[in-house]
């Protein structure tokens, strides 16, 4: 079993910036690969950004050049640097980390960008 937990969100004035953690917990072994997805409520979640293996990162177009996630200094952590937020960044965000096989999930933490 993985347990992520989410931290970071708030409320934010447009052009500001948050910062998002995930730590994993449970398991002994590294997570390869870590992911920050956004729903907002009746829409189907999406990629924000994915850490992998040689720290390898992806991002979806909407945030390139804004967002940036990188591995914390614990083992098993996860951040994502959230700069120049638009209102359209308002979203539920979520960590992600597959895990043996399994897709784990965080709570969700909330990020409102006020305009």
């Amino acid at each position: 079993q993985v347990q992520l937990v989410e931290s970071g969100g708030g409320l934010v004035q447009a052009g500001g910036s948050l910062r998002l953690s995930c730590a994993a917990s449970g398991s002994n072994l590294g997570i390869n690969r870590m992911a920050w997805y956004r729903q907002v409520p009746g829409k189907q979640r999406e990629l924000v950004a994915s850490i992998a293996r040689g720290d390898t990162t992806n991002y979806a177009d909407s945030v390139k050049g804004r967002f940036t996630i990188s591995r914390g200094n614990a083992k098993n952590t996860v951040l994502l640097q959230m700069n120049s937020l638009k209102p359209q960044d308002t979203d539920v965000y979520y960590c992600n980390a597959p895990y043996c096989g399994r897709d784990y999930w965080g709570q969700g933490t909330q990020v409102t960008v006020s305009s």
